[in-house]
């Protein structure tokens, strides 16, 4: 598919890239949710938590949070309200050790495991006798969603995808948040993953002798932490096999993708270009927009998160394809 102009407007004064990301995360109200929570047992003896509204045989869509996200992060929440007041059951994935609880093995999650999505959705069709409909993918669940998308191919056992603000291209993430303000992203973002690890490591022994407080960006972190805890042979060797842009051409599911140019996170020639892509996926490419901002309104006080609409119109849309 060609690549689409976005519809999105930004706010008028939200037009800086770094507003357009913050806001959300300072200002968005989060509804609040009875959400039933359920521990996933994986095989390898490690878990997942899930957080899910009730099934009742309606289409189930599954959600995959970024980098050190929870149900907190700001697109979580009011998410799960709107597909769920749409008719669908939802289910928010926490990836291992992002719920409240630390995960039991030396391993963590990263950018490119796709075998935890594979065992929740065959969690789905075995306790629910019911294929997944859809799965939404923010940032590094993204990236999952795609990589995942793309192993699969025509074998993917769902109706549809959308992946939000994706790092395509790990490396160019990795060395867009070096570069200015997106320094700021990284400090916290390194800062959560070292307090993670020093937290599991705090009542047993590391695998690894590095002294964590020195890994002060993504590269450093992933080249001493990521890689080798996750079988990769550094962080060069993670980016290369875990970045989801060379996936895009085996996708055969029919996946909506929303990008900014103007992402904080990565650099704009991170996109992939249309030849890059199937004829399944359609990007939708906005001038702004931040990482997974996307603030519409004429005022502060007349906000609208342009995300849920536009994912909730593309999910029916292709139900009723689907259905037709």
């Amino acid at each position: 598919m060609p690549i689409v102009k976005s519809e999105f407007k930004p706010a008028w004064w939200l037009s800086n890239p770094h507003l357009q990301t913050l806001w959300p995360t300072l200002f968005r109200r989060l509804p609040k949710l009875d959400l039933n929570a359920h521990r996933l047992e994986l095989d390898d003896g490690d878990f997942l938590d899930l957080a899910l509204t009730p099934i009742n045989n309606k289409p189930i869509v599954i959600i995959l949070h970024g980098l050190e996200g929870s149900l907190n992060s700001p697109y979580a929440k009011p998410l799960i309200k709107a597909l769920h007041d749409t008719g669908y059951a939802v289910c928010f994935v926490h990836f291992r050790g992002c719920s409240n609880e630390i995960n039991r093995l030396d391993r963590s999650y990263h950018s490119g495991d796709t075998a935890d999505l594979s065992a929740v959705i065959k969690y789905f069709k075995a306790t629910y006798s019911q294929d997944v409909y859809a799965i939404i993918g923010f940032s590094l669940g993204g990236n999952v969603l795609l990589k995942w998308l793309g192993e699969q191919a025509e074998h993917a056992p769902i109706t549809t995808a959308v992946a939000v603000s994706v790092p395509f291209v790990l490396a160019d993430a990795g060395d867009r948040l070096e570069k200015s303000f997106s320094r700021v992203y990284q400090k916290h973002l390194v800062s959560l993953c070292q307090q993670k690890y020093q937290k599991k490591f705090a009542k047993k022994s590391s695998p690894l002798t590095i002294k964590i407080n020195q890994l002060n960006t993504f590269y450093k972190f992933d080249d001493q932490v990521t890689a080798p805890l996750n079988g990769f042979a550094g962080a060069d060797d993670y980016y290369q096999k875990s970045s989801s842009r060379q996936f895009l051409k085996t996708i055969q599911t029919p996946t909506l993708i929303l990008h900014a140019k103007n992402d904080p996170f990565m650099w704009e020639q991170t996109v992939p270009h249309e030849k890059e892509l199937s004829n399944k996926v359609q990007l939708e490419l906005s001038e702004s927009g931040g990482h997974v901002g996307f603030v519409q309104g004429n005022h502060p006080f007349n906000i609208e998160y342009f995300l849920d609409g536009r994912i909730i119109e593309w999910l029916n849309s292709q139900n009723i394809s689907h259905n037709g």
